[in-house]
Order: structure tokens, then C-alpha cells, then sequence
């Protein structure tokens, strides 16, 4: 009776036991699940904070940027466009334009429909010849003064832009270029406006 109480109580005590592992064991199972789900959780939301930074990081990085689409064009383009004009007008003014050949024809048929056959060949020289010369001088002149103007007007629009945006080098180099053929076709042109160089043959 004895031995028999005694293994019953091992046994019961072994089963005791076996029933507490298990109990743990089983708690420990149902707790792996929930941590997991709370790590993964938390790996989630600090991906979606990275996210958010790195979408409030470009949209800081592209409030610098000037786009078409906030009505700001490339800088320099302007100014490019005016000295390559300066510089053509320039050109224009030294080898002649369509407009001074005209002006030039036109003055030559006033000269001869206001001449009588009966003056004198100064007179008629003058009327025929010199006048159309001095027009084409004069328009000459007009596309020399045009040229100078624009150019210089491209060098100094840097000081009356925004600071610290240099003019490309181009763009200066061109503009000095319209300015320096603006000012030969101007200086050409009172000279031969004046008779100072090519002046009418002597008729005497």
C-alpha cells in the first residue's frame, strides 16, 4: 500500500510537472507569433517614416530648381539672343542691307526725274550719284547705331540683374563683337556721309 501510494504520487507529480512544461512551453509558442508580428510591424512603420523623409527631402530639393512649368525660362537666353543680333546688325551695316539699295535706287530716280538736261554735270552728279551714296551711307549708319546700342545694352544688363549670376562668356564675346562692328560701321558711315572718304569726283 505503500509503494503504490508512493508511485502514484511520482506519477501524478510527473504529470504534474509534464503538464506544467507543457504549459509553458505552450505559452511561450503563443507569445513567438505576437513579437514577430510586433517586430514586423515596427520595421514597417519605420520604412514608411524613411519614405516620408525622403519624399520631404526632394520636394525641398526641387523648390530650387527653376522649371519651365513656374514661368522661368533658361537664364542667358536673352541676353544670347541680343548680342547675336548685336553682332548681325553690325555685319549688316558693313556690307549693306536690301533697305539701302533701295533707298539708294530711289534717291538715284528723284536725282534724275528733278534734274533738267540743261544743269550743270556737278549738279547732275551730285543729284544722280552723290545723294544715293549719302543714303546708303545713312542707312548704313542707322543698322551701325542699332548695333552698338543693343550691344551695349547686353553688356550691362548683368548689373541690373539678380546677383551673383555671372554673364556666360559667350555672350560677352559676341556682344563685344557687335559693339566693336557697330562703332567701325558708324565711324565709316559719317565719313562717307560727310565726303571725309569716297567723296564725288571733281567735275571741273
Amino acid at each position: 500500500m505503500g509503494t503504490k501510494t508512493v508511485d502514484e504520487a511520482v506519477d501524478a507529480n510527473g504529470t504534474e510537472a509534464k503538464s506544467d512544461e507543457e504549459t509553458v512551453n505552450a505559452t511561450k509558442t503563443d507569445e513567438a507569433p505576437d513579437a514577430e508580428v510586433e517586430e514586423t510591424g515596427n520595421a514597417e512603420a519605420e520604412d514608411a517614416e524613411d519614405t516620408e523623409d525622403q519624399d520631404d527631402l526632394d520636394a525641398e530639393a526641387l523648390e530650387g530648381v527653376d522649371t519651365p512649368e513656374a514661368g522661368k525660362g533658361t537664364p542667358g537666353v536673352g541676353q544670347g539672343a541680343a548680342a547675336v543680333v548685336s553682332a548681325g546688325l553690325g555685319i549688316v551695316s558693313l556690307t549693306g542691307s536690301w533697305v539701302a539699295t533701295v533707298a539708294a535706287a530711289r534717291e538715284t530716280l528723284v536725282g534724275q526725274l528733278g534734274t533738267s538736261s540743261t544743269a550743270s554735270v556737278a549738279k547732275q552728279v551730285k543729284e544722280v550719284y552723290g545723294d544715293a551714296w549719302a543714303t546708303t551711307a545713312l542707312v548704313g549708319g542707322l543698322f551701325a547705331l542699332a548695333a552698338l546700342i543693343v550691344g551695349v545694352v547686353v553688356l550691362v544688363r548683368p548689373a541690373f540683374g539678380a546677383p551673383g549670376k555671372p554673364q556666360a562668356a559667350w555672350i560677352k564675346s559676341v556682344a563685344w563683337a557687335g559693339v566693336s562692328l557697330g562703332v567701325i560701321g558708324l565711324v565709316l558711315a559719317v565719313a562717307k556721309y560727310s565726303d571725309i572718304i569716297l567723296g564725288l569726283p571733281s567735275t571741273s
